[in-house]
């Protein structure tokens, strides 16, 4: 994917300043909105599906722009690649100065996603007999909207893409993730995108700043709320710690468990906020042990007494709906330790992932021993989709896994 950007780039780079840039008022101001969106984004959180809105919807606005007050553009699919990428290398410059830089990932799909909304669009306002057809009315808006629609999806296909190269999940596993997330902040950029189109060919340039002030402030405003819920989130890592600070648990035994979990669950195809509730129930699902007087060996919970294991479950339940954490959370805690039959299913998850962990920590031959044990348990305690998607994601790799726990 970055090659095919990179080659789109560099030939739209060469033929832009072959020929010129057509109309460089135009070409200024979307590429000024492209890079204050851009530099908006900063500091956002690593996996956020679309971090800069405003400045997808003003590269997105550039791309299907056919008139400007009334008059036609001259711009060319090339001219909107170049302007989009060089307004992404400047916006990475403040980021370079001060030692990080810019995702490759997330830059080569802007200028995939960018060039396929120009190439559906630019081509089609040189054709008479088609504009004609649909005029200025509702029918040109309701063509734009669709065409941002395909846009979409065709950058919902890239995202999915690149999550599955990064965690080694299934692909169709990770489209079905971004697809359900289209209707939220996908939507709200291909409209903003329209608006600023249509805004731009009935009152010029003069539209971009009435439209964008908005965008930014709520931009803005979610990137408080995302630093909220980053801090939350820390909380409950520092929570999940505190059974390894005791000397409960094994160092980094929920942050594995965690990691596997949301592997595994996206295997079984949850998403979103059931994958939240997953990881958060994961990192936190040994804290019941801190109300035992001596600690387990190796913190392992997979070979006591069946009801000890519901007394620790419960316990931790109880603890942590004392922090507030979402009940949600708290349940499945409660209920690991139950048949799996009558679990949820992010609870079957928790109890498949800790009971792999704690039997590679207690000196059994390698995972596919363990995997062994757990398909011995299929009967009673572990569910056997849930240890099957379990051996999938080890097959190709799974989250890294030290020590055990």
């Amino acid at each position: 994917m970055r090659a095919a950007a990179l080659a789109l780039t560099l030939v739209a780079l060469v033929h832009t300043l072959w020929s010129g840039l057509a109309e460089p008022g135009h070409a200024l101001a979307f590429g000024a909105l492209v890079t204050v969106g851009e530099l908006a984004c900063r500091g956002a959180l690593p996996g956020e599906r679309e971090p800069a809105p405003l400045g997808a919807a003003g590269a997105l606005a550039y791309a299907l722009l056919g008139r400007s007050a009334g008059e036609p553009t001259g711009q060319g699919v090339l001219q909107v690649i170049t302007v989009v990428t060089a307004a992404q290398l400047l916006a990475a410059v403040p980021p370079l100065v001060r030692g990080s830089g810019p995702d490759p990932d997330r830059a080569a799909r802007r200028v995939l996603t960018v060039a396929f909304a120009a190439v559906c669009f630019q081509p089609l306002r040189y054709a008479e007999q088609f504009t004609g057809s649909l005029g200025e009315g509702p029918a040109y808006a309701l063509f734009l909207v669709g065409l941002l629609g395909l846009t979409a999806l065709c950058d919902a296909v890239l995202a999915a893409f690149v999550l599955a190269a990064r965690t080694r999940c299934p692909y169709g596993s990770h489209l079905r993730d971004e697809l359900r997330a289209l209707p939220g902040i996908g939507s709200a950029v291909c409209a903003t995108g329209a608006v600023m189109a249509l805004g731009v060919a009935v009152a010029g340039l003069w539209a971009l700043p009435v439209l964008c002030v908005p965008l930014l402030l709520t931009q803005v405003s979610f990137r408080r709320y995302a630093a909220v819920r980053a801090t939350y989130r820390q909380t409950i890592v520092s929570l999940a710690r505190a059974t390894e600070i005791a000397g409960y648990t094994p160092q980094g035994h929920a942050r594995r468990v965690a990691d596997l979990c949301t592997a595994v669950g996206r295997e079984l195809g949850l998403a979103g906020s059931e994958l939240t509730v997953l990881e958060y129930a994961a990192l936190m699902h040994d804290i019941g042990q801190l109300s035992l007087v001596d600690p387990l060996e190796d913190g392992a919970t997979a070979r006591l007494p069946a009801a000890e294991q519901r007394r620790i479950a419960l316990l931790g339940g109880a603890v942590v709906r004392q922090t507030g954490v979402d009940a949600k959370v708290a349940v499945v805690v409660e209920r690991q330790a139950d048949p799996y039959r009558e679990q949820p299913l992010t609870a079957r998850i928790v109890r498949t992932v800790n009971a792999y962990e704690d039997l590679c920590g207690e000196g059994v031959a390698g995972a596919l021993a363990a995997l062994e044990e757990l398909r011995i348990g299929t009967g009673h305690d572990y569910q056997p989709q849930v240890v099957e998607a379990l051996a999938g994601v080890l097959a190709r790799g799974g989250p890294p896994r030290v020590g055990a726990g």
